[in-house]
């Protein structure tokens, strides 16, 4: 009861501050619409179909069924696991947190595997670090690279660490026979296929159907997220008059919208221009913004696992937990990485220390706004191919084995 009191007085103080402040809450609207537009949908949508795509078809289970041994050894967990953290990785929070809950809800996966899970696969859009932050935020696109690697190498770290102190699972998957060392490849591969042909008929759609049906649920989940993140882009709006000058006072003013919103927030600590920060200092910021991913992703991944046992708030340790250590790395990945970059690249294309490095100008940054990003098409189809191309390998591949399971 105390909550629902709680929750009704916040929505309605939020109704009162939109009220008082009708100008800052359409602008700051409008520009969680854009960035949703312009980077959210197209990087997401392809990854999202081709996932239901390849869920309907089998191919999850194959490559479940050939990874199986890889999962189990290093993150005690099953070879289903593999494709919902890759789909977590190339698409996007909140894709992985969507496929976690799936496997969880068909008892794939154990509670305590699926809350590992939900912390690995919730993953900013590669795209989004690569194109967006290092190309159109920062004018550097290498710098986008290095954030990419900082933050998934934070991500695998903090799995081992949970993975090696977290208690021996008692569970039927965790006593599950895998494939042993000596297996001959022709075994795993007649598992494979036969795994693929159990997927398919228990699905049992036709492709028409199947692509159908994942394009509509696909776009039903894109305007759930989009409507977060307008609602998350109001919120660090009209928070501003009471956080700001706290934050302003400490040199951290990117931690306004970073708390709400992980890409806004990027943006912000893109643009933070604190005494002494540099490229580096931007760097580290953002890394740790999109390992938070902001209240915004939090709560897209709470959204997906309704109907689940799978819990938020270890899920949000996870999160703190995961910023800290991408914020780790980046200051003590910086000089090797840059260092082992410079002889590959261009002279001036390898940041440095120094303040302002990261551009020439930095009033170009300021002129970044968020109708200014790229859309996001033109990178997103040919990966999406790319990995149905893999997908049809795969198939072709397992093909014999498939057939001689049948006789």
């Amino acid at each position: 009861m105390a909550k629902t009191v709680l929750l009704a007085f916040l929505s309605i103080l939020l109704v009162a501050a939109i009220i008082v402040q009708p100008d800052a809450s359409f602008q700051s609207s409008l520009q969680g619409l854009t960035v949703w537009w312009n980077i959210v949908f197209p990087g997401l949508l392809p990854f999202l179909v081709l996932f239901e795509l390849i869920t309907a078809f089998g191919l999850a289970n194959a490559m479940g069924s050939l990874l199986q041994p890889m999962m189990s050894k290093w993150l005690k967990l099953p070879g289903e696991a593999a494709p919902a953290i890759f789909l977590g990785w190339m698409g996007g929070y909140p894709a992985g947190a969507e496929a976690v809950a799936s496997l969880r809800k068909k008892n794939v996966v154990s509670k305590q595997q699926g809350q590992r899970m939900l912390a690995l696969a919730h993953m900013p859009n590669p795209l989004f670090m690569l194109v967006v932050v290092g190309a159109g935020f920062l004018h550097k696109p290498i710098v986008g690279a290095i954030i990419a690697v900082v933050v998934w190498l934070s991500a695998l770290w903090v799995m081992l660490l949970i993975t090696i102190t977290s208690r021996k699972e008692q569970t039927a998957k965790a006593a599950a026979p895998t494939a042993s060392d000596d297996e001959q490849p022709r075994g795993m591969l007649q598992r494979a296929a036969e795994a693929l042909r159990n997927g398919r008929e228990q699905d049992g759609r036709s492709f028409g159907k199947a692509l159908g049906d994942s394009v509509t649920a696909s776009v039903q989940k894109l305007m759930m997220i989009g409507g977060f993140m307008i609602f998350a882009a109001v919120l660090a709006k009209l928070s501003e008059p009471l956080i700001a000058p706290l934050l302003d006072k400490a040199g951290l003013s990117f931690i306004s919208q970073a708390f709400f919103e992980g890409h806004l927030g990027a943006y912000s600590a893109a643009i933070w221009n604190a005494p002494g920060a540099g490229t580096l200092g931007n760097a580290a910021a953002i890394a740790a913004v999109l390992a938070w991913s902001g209240l915004c992703g939090i709560l897209q991944a709470g959204y997906s696992i309704t109907g689940t046992d799978l819990k938020l708030l270890p899920f949000v340790a996870w999160r703190i937990a995961h910023a800290l250590h991408a914020l780790l790395f980046m200051l003590l990945l910086w000089k090797p990485l840059t260092t082992l970059l410079r002889p590959l690249l261009a002279p001036g294309a390898v940041p440095t220390f120094a303040d302002g490095s990261i551009m020439p100008d930095s009033s170009a940054i300021v002129a970044v706004k968020a109708g200014d990003l790229p859309f996001l098409w033109q990178f997103s189809l040919p990966a999406c191919i790319l990995l149905a191309l893999i997908g049809l390998v795969v198939s072709a591949i397992l093909l014999p084995y498939r057939r001689a399971g049948k006789t």
